[in-house]
């Protein structure tokens, strides 16, 4: 296997790290509004993701920095094309970073009810807007022979695109559900549980539509494994979630994020960015890839680098594990 190869399944194993994290985290953002009934509600489900939100985004800046850096040609087009798309998740996720910080900072009601509504819909838009960015890349997109985006924001708005969003949105919300119902107690808990086999049926009915689209469309041998896996693990969440199992509902809707990013980046293999208008136009992991010197060294600092980023983040899981609700809220004295 060529070192181009290699960075190809780690940036695949960045994604995938990313949105099985960063997929509760929007999914509790949302829940914000869907669960919580009142304030106090409310702060648990933040706290509930307070001490690892951060982190979570991390491995979007390490997925960002590893396509810039190995498949440059990839990054210039993928961050020009889609360009729009991409400053309205960068925009959410500096809002929501600073509401989640600033929310608490003031006592007035009207200030941190603004702040909720900012977690709440920047929470919403990246969850939906990844979706239709990796459906479009799948799908193909308008690349001409100097491999140079030349579409325009209504090509991306296409059907499959768009179905590829809202099956994004459904799949991280209920990922963020059944998380919620292992992170709490009380009636916070069971109405997550509740809650987790409505977004959960949903989910399951649009993410099989799509995955069956995107199979008969792109798919190939390892594609079906990934959609078999994706749809088993999601129906197997719904009924630990109905048996009130939380530990094993979460780690299955994980199992679920997890199959449907393997079955996006298996769909393109050995291409990064399909072209719609020629085959041969298309950016692949020859053709856009750095030198293989720069991908020996990046190599060497990503095998030394990651366990030790990986042990840190597991610890901080470690030790932020135990359940939370309401009456382990301090005053809300300012």
């Amino acid at each position: 296997m060529e070192l181009h190869d290699v960075w190809f399944v780690l940036i695949a194993v960045l994604w995938t790290g990313y949105f099985f994290l960063e997929g509760f985290d929007f999914g509790v953002g949302v829940l914000t509004r869907l669960l919580a009934r009142n304030r106090s509600e409310k702060r648990v489900l933040i706290n509930t993701i307070g001490p690892v939100w951060d982190g979570n985004e991390v491995w979007l800046l390490t997925a960002g920095g590893a396509t810039f850096a190995a498949f440059p040609e990839w990054y210039a087009t993928l961050f020009s094309g889609f360009y729009l798309p991409l400053l309205v998740i960068l925009v959410c996720l500096i809002v929501r970073g600073v509401a989640f910080e600033y929310r608490a900072k003031r006592p007035e009601e009207r200030w941190q009810r603004n702040w909720e509504t900012a977690i709440f819909w920047a929470s919403l838009l990246p969850a939906f807007l990844w979706g239709v960015a990796f459906a479009n890349i799948v799908r193909g997109v308008k690349i001409d022979s100097d491999l140079e985006y030349v579409g325009n924001l209504w090509d991306l708005l296409n059907p499959y695109a768009l179905l590829g969003g809202v099956v994004t949105l459904a799949l991280f919300t209920f990922h963020g559900t059944v998380f919620v119902g292992l992170k709490t107690v009380g009636e916070i808990r069971e109405r997550a549980r509740r809650l987790a086999l409505r977004v959960g049926a949903v989910t399951a009915v649009l993410a099989l539509v799509f995955l069956l689209w995107t199979q008969a469309d792109k798919g190939d041998t390892g594609s079906l494994v990934a959609l078999v896996v994706a749809v088993a693990a999601l129906v197997t969440a719904l009924g630990a979630a109905r048996g009130g199992r939380e530990g094993w509902a979460f780690a299955l809707s994980g199992v679920t994020v997890v199959a449907v990013v393997a079955m996006f980046f298996l769909t393109l293999f050995p291409n990064v960015m399909p072209s719609s208008l020629d085959p041969d136009w298309s950016l692949t992991v020859t053709n856009s890839s750095s030198s293989p010197y720069t991908l020996k060294i990046m190599t060497w600092c990503a095998g030394i680098a990651t366990p030790l980023v990986l042990l840190y983040q597991g610890w901080t899981y470690w030790v932020f594990r135990k359940r939370i609700g309401t009456h382990h809220l301090a005053d809300a004295a300012h």
